[in-house]
């Protein structure tokens, strides 16, 4: 799942960091999100929501990927759930973020019912009534939402199927979450005292799975930080642990026969007398001291029953503090990999030119390369390109690059088709202070286009280096070696960090003879200026 968000959001940033049109925007992140879908072949599954935020009621995102060699007529998408009267389960609802916050209202509310609330006053559980009803009416909403078939990933919109399925899995325990159990009980007053419907009561937990859906959509959901969203669920996890632990604890303490042979009691003798306030404040201090292994002493088991029970929530923590340290390591060292990885290869790369003597000119070379190559690879750029469709990365090479190539003198009076197809072919890549893009002598391989930075031509006479001249922004580098299949005359020295774009020679080649007229007018080009 980190992998999934980290990943998605920098081909996120990647679109954005150009600024590219918003329909390659939108496009380049959709693409993405397909080809993450398409890994378990053969399978329907849904994807991510995202629309660059820009809302709108079908954005193409929260779709089902058909089969492997489905047609038209076999293909079945959310717009084509035909029953008026049943409920998408793909359009946003406020109604389930509505939901969410009254499941959190009854885990908070319901272990402190049932611990402090002995003689289950009417008042309190008015509000629960309420919750209850709306849990009530989502149930029936639950009937007329369709669903998506685990074996074949199918929408299912039949309401006899939708009603047969949320019977048999989870109407019962949704019913039973819901029922007042709190309200019945004040029907019979012989039971006003008793744990029976307080233990009832608490099915109201099974709401939390709605929670931990939430998490699961939001750590997907590349709108949102993926560590933020993971360490929110950690902490409200560890809250809530802490909340539950302390009012089982009071719990023990207000059962037992003798109140001054407890935990609290034996430092509050008279502790059913104090507010309510005071009371779960020192169930929460009881509870953080012992999830944390502080134990400061002053509160401790009096009586077996205590004993079990801090057994008990000692061992749940060893195994919470495991889950807890294991996330929160993940999180970091996904965070720093990159940076450690990065001074590694650093450090190696020095110890190499220590070891093998080589000129400090060379060494620098090497290090601000991996310098760049480090900063360039948080962009993700290229594997972002690799990813997607062809025709796809042609669009964005040419909404980046074609004015470039445009102004080149060489190509000046092509086609517009031949500097399209050119421009779909080259690369770009990035070059720190002081690197050598082409050597002197060297056998042409590419021809390079400088589009940011500055570059010096070297020429080596008499044994010194000299420069020739200096290339400015579009201008390009080694085109008299690789229109002419000779060594490259020049060595092309970048003065500062550039960006150049890179097309190999069999390529260009191969366009050029693709177009002859245009191959000749590249050539009276060539001739023109170096005449």
């Amino acid at each position: 799942m980190l992998s999934y968000a980290s990943v998605a959001s920098s081909r996120y940033k990647y679109a954005m960091q150009p600024r590219l049109p918003p329909q390659i925007e939108l496009a380049v992140v959709r693409s993405f999100l397909v080809a993450m879908a398409r890994r378990p072949w053969g399978a329907r599954c849904f994807l991510p929501c995202y629309d660059g935020g820009r809302s709108s009621g079908s954005s193409g995102c929260n779709e089902l990927l058909p089969s492997l060699g489905a047609t038209t007529a076999q293909q079945q998408t959310p717009e084509l759930v035909s029953k008026k009267y049943l409920v998408s389960p793909y359009d946003p609802r406020v109604w389930e973020r509505f939901l969410i916050l009254l499941v959190v209202y009854s885990a908070w509310i319901c272990p402190l019912e049932f611990a402090f609330l002995r003689y289950l006053p009417r008042a309190p559980f008015v509000v629960d009534d309420v919750v209850n009803g709306f849990f009530a009416v989502d149930i029936i909403l639950t009937f007329f939402v369709p669903y998506v078939d685990k074996k074949s990933y199918l929408v299912v919109d039949d309401p006899k199927k939708i009603a047969l399925r949320y019977l048999s899995t989870w109407f019962i325990f949704d019913a039973c979450s819901t029922v007042p159990f709190h309200s019945i009980s004040h029907l019979f007053n012989k039971h006003e005292h008793s744990l029976g419907f307080k233990f009832l009561n608490v099915l109201r937990l099974w709401r939390l799975r709605r929670v931990s859906s939430l998490f699961a959509r939001l750590e997907k959901d590349i709108r949102f930080n993926y560590a933020v969203i993971r360490c929110t669920k950690l902490i409200s996890v560890t809250l809530f642990a802490i909340h539950c632990a302390g009012c089982i604890n009071y719990l023990i303490a207000d059962r037992y026969p003798d109140p001054r042979r407890t935990w609290i009691g034996a430092v509050m003798p008279d502790f059913r007398e104090d507010g309510l306030w005071v009371r779960y404040v020192t169930c929460l201090y009881w509870s953080i001291t012992t999830m944390t292994t502080t134990g400061y002493g002053d509160l401790h088991a009096e009586n077996a029953r205590e004993m079990l029970f801090g057994i008990s929530y000692m061992l749940f923590n060893l195994w919470l503090t495991a889950y807890l340290i294991g996330n929160m390591t993940n999180l970091v060292v996904h965070s720093t990999s990159r940076t450690r990885d990065f001074r590694d290869m650093v450090q190696a790369a020095s110890e190499f030119a220590a070891r093998n003597q080589l000129p400090q000119q060379i060494e620098e070379q090497m290090v601000n390369h991996l310098c760049l190559r480090y900063k360039a690879e948080g962009l993700k750029q290229q594997e972002t390109l690799d990813i997607l469709p062809k025709a796809m990365r042609s669009s964005i090479s040419l909404y980046l690059f074609f004015p470039v190539v445009l102004g080149t003198y060489l190509f000046k009076g092509v086609s517009t088709s031949f500097i399209q197809q050119l421009v779909t072919e080259m690369q770009a890549e990035y070059f720190a202070p002081k690197e050598d893009i082409i050597l002197q002598n060297e056998y042409p391989s590419d021809l390079h286009l400088l589009v940011t930075g500055a570059v010096d031509i070297v020429a080596m006479l008499d044994g010194t280096e000299q420069v020739y001249a200096k290339a400015a922004e579009g201008d390009l580098l080694g085109e008299i070696g690789v229109l002419c299949n000779k060594p490259q005359p020049f060595t092309f020295r970048t003065t500062k960090l550039s960006q150049v774009l890179r097309i190999s020679r069999p390529k260009l080649m191969d366009i050029i003879q693709e177009n002859a007229e245009d191959g000749e007018i590249i050539r009276i080009n060539l001739q023109q200026v170096n005449s």
